[in-house]
C-alpha cells in the first residue's frame, strides 16, 4: 500500500493545542485554525493588503 502523502504542516500552536497554524505544503498558504469545545473554525491569515500570508516550505517537508 503506497505512504499516503501529508499535505499540511502544523508550525505553531498555543492554548494547549486551541490555537493552531497550518501549512499548505504544496501552496505555502498558512491557515489559522481554532477550536473550542465541540466547535472549530479554519481560516486563511490575510496580509494587510488582503493577500494570503504565503510561507515557503522546505524540500525535507515536501515528502
Amino acid at each position: 500500500m503506497a505512504k499516503k502523502e501529508k499535505r499540511f504542516l502544523k508550525t505553531y500552536s498555543q492554548d494547549l493545542g486551541s490555537t493552531q497554524i497550518w501549512v499548505d505544503k504544496q501552496t505555502g498558504i498558512n491557515y489559522l485554525f481554532i477550536q473550542s469545545g465541540y466547535a472549530g473554525g479554519l481560516t486563511p491569515l490575510l496580509n494587510r493588503d488582503g493577500t494570503p500570508v504565503v510561507t515557503p516550505v522546505p524540500k525535507e517537508y515536501d515528502e
